[in-house]
Order: C-alpha cells, then structure tokens, then sequence
C-alpha cells in the first residue's frame, strides 16, 4: 500500500493511527456510493492531524469507519485500518465494543446526543473506567472527579452529581472530552468538537483538547470544516474532497503553500487577521453528489486550473516538497495560481 504522505516517522516509530486505501461503500436505489474512496494517512503519538472539507467531503464517514461505527447496509469495502500496528478493520463487533472507549476514545460533535440525560455525568464517566480498567468503584469515582477537573470543570466535587443539563454548551463538550479521555485512549477522533460554541468557547475547548493530549502523548484525528481551527491546533493536515484525498502535509507548509486548487479556494475563503476587512473569495459551484462523481479529478468542474486531462484521468497522490497533493499540477516546482487553464 503506499505511504499517504512524503513524510518519515522518526526512528521507524509504528504510527498509533495508520488508514491505508480506505473505501466505504454504501448501497442506493442509484447503486454503490463511496463517501469514502481510497483514503490513506497516518498518525503519530502525541500528533494532531485535522481533517478538513465541505460538509459531504467524507470527514465524519472517515472517523466513523477508523472507529467502526458505519451503519449497516453500509461498510469498509477496500483498504485497511491498524491500530498501533494491529488491524482492527475486520475485527468482530464485540472486540471493537472492548476498543471503543478504551484504546480510542470519541469525542462528538453535539454533547447532548453522546450524554444520557438521565444519568448524573459523574457516573457516566465512573462507569467508563470501570468498564475498561481493573479498578474499584471507589477509584473510577475518584478517576472520574480528577478528569473532570483536568479539563477544567469549575468546582467539579460539587458537580460531579450534575446532569448534563445542568451545564453550558461549552462545560457539556468539556465533560465529553473528559469522558473520551477517561480510559486513557491512545487515539482521540473528536469530529466537530467546536462548532456549536462561540469563538471564546471554541478556543477554550481546543486549548484543553491540545494541553490534554499533550500531555498524555494521545493521537488526535481532529475533525473540522474550519480552517482556522487547524491552523491554530494541528500539526498536520488532510483536505478531503468528495470522499478522496485532495492533500496532505504540515499544517504550516500546507497554509503557505497549497498545491491543490481546492485548498486554495479554502485558504481563500477563510478570514484573515492580517488582512481585516477583505473580501472573502467563494468557492464556485458546488460539491458533487455521491451518486453523480464526475470522471477524472472530482474537484475539475470548480477548478479554475482544470487542464484537459483533468476531465479524463483521476490523478494519484503526488509527491510535493512537504506531503502529498492528488492534482496533476502538484508537482511543480512553484504553487499553482489561481485562472490557468488549458483548453
């Protein structure tokens, strides 16, 4: 299988998190979609990789296949998922049960719909770590407070036998990050964990999220349609595109210097703080829908740089001087700009 991106692990590490070709398929009255079509990356201990892309793009069908949550009639039907070396991808549902929560850890995107509301969270998260560690009732409890207090729940003795409604947006998505965490996971998939938050909220949560894994050495896949979440929390990057991987590499390198038209547009389209009040460039058109993938480069009927054989041939994932970029113009020596096109 190849290597989703230029990059070495350092001294030949296993990466905690390593994804290789894979496709998800789904039956339809139209046929077989693949929301997810061929995708590869890798995450190392204690790195932050941030998927990003339009809503349909394949993030969230990404994470659900790596933790394996896809609903039947849908399933993995190509490629490979490991877990610290091992596959888990065609493990039975009872083991994935024992890994769920324990060796990955979830954090969801709206906390109302991963809490119980008829339970007090401290309990919740007790009932966790009794669930995956050899321990007593006494210190799941007493595990369950300090992890609540790690992610900075105000007075969390007292609030421990608090319901989930009981808390602010901003203190429920706090108590979910602390429920991923509770079993000591080695790789936290947190998909959309900010976007029903407002910006001072948003960067408190991301702020925990990162010092916390930090120092735990935790994996993160961090899914998001904002760019500017990635910018201020990854360290690498993986733009998807109608279920395929458009690029991938550092997050500084990427932002820099995109090679791939579509990260551009979402560079574009993203405020800056070094230029207030500048006008947003939009993206063209529209995502494609599953049943209705173009030939070639899905992404050609929106690109301003579609060379010919863009319409015919879907490219590869080619080497760039940072990671990797699935265009046919990534290879150049300078990025490509925006308006070239061949007839």
């Amino acid at each position: 299988m190849a290597q989703p991106d230029g990059e070495r692990r350092e001294g030949g590490t296993t990466p905690v998190l390593s994804v290789r070709d894979l496709v998800v398929e789904i039956p339809s009255r139209r046929g077989v979609v693949r929301p997810v079509d061929g995708v590869s990356f890798d995450i190392a201990r204690g790195e932050i990789l941030g998927v990003v892309g339009e809503s349909g793009a394949g993030k969230s069908m990404t994470g659900a296949a790596v933790i394996g949550l896809i609903d039947p009639p849908g399933r993995i039907a190509g490629g490979a998922v490991l877990l610290g070396g091992g596959r888990i991808d065609r493990l039975p549902p009872a083991e994935m049960r024992r890994i769920r929560g324990k060796r990955v850890g979830m954090v969801f995107q709206d906390p109302l719909t991963s809490l119980n509301p008829l339970i007090p969270i401290g309990d919740q998260i007790a009932e966790t770590i009794a669930a995956h560690l050899p321990v007593s009732a006494a210190e799941a409890r007493r595990r369950a407070l300090a992890a609540l207090e790690e992610v900075g729940i105000p007075a969390a003795a007292r609030r421990i036998d608090s319901y989930p409604h009981e808390f602010s947006g901003g203190m429920r998505q706090r108590v979910v990050i602390a429920l991923a965490l509770a079993a000591e996971p080695e790789l936290v998939i947190a998909d959309e964990p900010t976007t029903a938050l407002d910006v001072s909220v948003q960067a408190q949560i991301i702020d925990v999220l990162k010092e916390i894994c930090a120092e735990r050495g935790a994996a993160v896949m961090l899914i998001t349609h904002d760019m500017g979440v990635i910018a201020e929390t990854a360290d690498r990057v993986a733009v998807l595109y109608a279920g395929r991987l458009a690029e991938i590499g550092p997050v500084r390198e990427v932002i820099a210097a995109p090679r791939h038209p579509y990260t551009r547009g979402l560079m574009a389209s993203t405020p800056s703080a070094a230029a207030p009040g500048a006008r947003l460039r939009q993206i063209p058109g529209a995502m494609p829908r599953l049943d209705a993938i173009p030939p070639g480069c899905a992404f050609h009927p929106r690109c301003p740089d579609a060379l010919a054989r863009c319409r015919r041939e879907t490219p590869p994932p080619m080497p760039t001087p940072a990671g990797v970029a699935a265009c046919w113009l990534a290879g150049e020596a300078e990025p490509i700009g925006a308006g070239r096109a061949e007839a």
